[in-house]
């Protein structure tokens, strides 16, 4: 299998299964002498572990991170870092039945059509359980982006029909609701919809948005990999995403030129900043100095516990109901995974963005 490796200069690379031995990731391309510590990757970890509401799947996993290299005496020694997360409540037997036929929304019959076999506990690579890679990594790209007074918050801004009131909302007060909404009304409306959903052995999506503060201007490139298109990239490779925008997105095909048209000004306590921010701090692939937003689609989780109609490895048309333990839904548990995509990605950039102009490589070498 290959696509299991992100990133130019910082690189993560994730293995292991949803019911296998383990999970982990190896991260690539870390300068020496970042404080890390396993607690601080746990603290991450933590937010996407299952079992710790009554919206996400009863599977108990404490998901408890060992680093197996690149960190002595608390600091990344500048070789690769290797995490690991160990499997420890498994029961491959809820799903044994799922080996003969495909169940709709997954990616059993395309793993099949593609490999022509396929791990069916739990979805094997496809599970969401890889994220543990992901967010693992994605500890140590905000620790690095941290060092440069840039933050990435992602948080939830609808569930189903029900959206959040911006002039009521706190997107640093998100963590307080089960539903990682910064609005306490609509969390409370959002978690009486999805009661009912449960109730009615059904799922539900919603929308992911993550801003980042603090970004410089010139993060990017202007060609193939701009960084709105690295952005894509990477949040639509998180297995429940279905769309992205970038800062008005859909909307913006909605207004004119002088509508959408953020204009320039100089403010002698920020330098150049702008009126608006309806490109999302990006401009022609690269950052430009204002608040990067972006906006993550996530789809209704596909495992529901009602009859389906499908069909098995016969090709015969088959009525099936899914076992096992499944979220009700995906959303508050990948907010920390697109925090985490976004933050290797900006990582990534921001060590490409070093070797744009000979005068900063001459200053660098002559400062040493």
């Amino acid at each position: 299998m290959s696509g299991s490796v992100y990133g130019t200069i910082f690189t993560i690379s994730t293995w292991g299964e949803s019911h296998g031995n383990g999970i982990g990731v190896v991260v690539d391309g870390c300068p020496a002498g970042l404080l890390l510590e396993e607690e601080h990757v746990q603290a991450f970890l933590d937010r996407r572990k299952p079992g710790q509401t009554r919206y996400s799947t009863p599977r108990k996993e404490e998901d408890k991170v060992t680093i197996l290299s690149g960190v002595f005496e608390g600091r990344t020694t500048g070789t690769p870092i290797s995490l690991v997360v160990f499997n420890e409540n498994q029961r491959s037997g809820d799903y044994s039945q799922i080996a003969s036929y495909y169940r709709p929304g997954h990616a059993d019959y395309t793993f099949d059509q593609k490999y022509g076999f396929r791990d069916y506990r739990g979805g094997g690579r496809s599970s969401g359980r890889e994220t543990i890679g992901r967010v693992a990594a994605g500890a140590i790209a905000c620790a690095i982006l941290s060092e440069l007074g840039i933050k990435v918050k992602a948080y939830t801004t609808s569930i189903g029909p029900i959206s959040i009131n911006r002039a009521k909302s706190n997107i640093w007060e998100a963590g307080k609701s089960p539903l990682s909404m910064p609005d306490p009304e609509a969390s409370k409306r959002a978690e009486d919809y999805l009661t009912e959903q449960m109730n009615d052995h059904n799922s539900v999506g919603g929308v992911i948005e993550c801003i980042v503060t603090g970004m410089p201007a010139g993060i990017g490139e202007p060609v193939f990999d701009k960084l709105d298109a690295t952005l894509a990239r990477a949040v639509m490779s998180i297995g429940a995403v279905k769309g992205i925008e970038i800062g008005d997105g859909f909307h913006s095909s909605t207004v004119t030129g002088a509508e959408n048209n953020d204009s320039f000004y100089y403010d002698a306590n920020h330098g150049i900043t702008k009126t608006s921010n309806h490109a999302g701090g990006i401009l022609g692939g690269m950052s430009d100095g204002s608040d990067l937003l972006l906006r993550v689609a996530i789809k209704p989780t596909p495992s529901i516990f009602r009859s389906q109609n499908t069909i098995n490895k016969d090709q015969e048309n088959v009525e099936i109901q899914i076992q096992g333990r499944h979220d009700p839904i995906i959303v508050p548990r990948a907010v920390v995974v697109v925090e985490s995509m976004v933050a290797i990605t900006l990582v990534d950039h921001l060590f490409l963005g070093m070797t744009s102009q000979l005068c900063k490589i001459k200053e660098f070498y002559r400062n040493k």
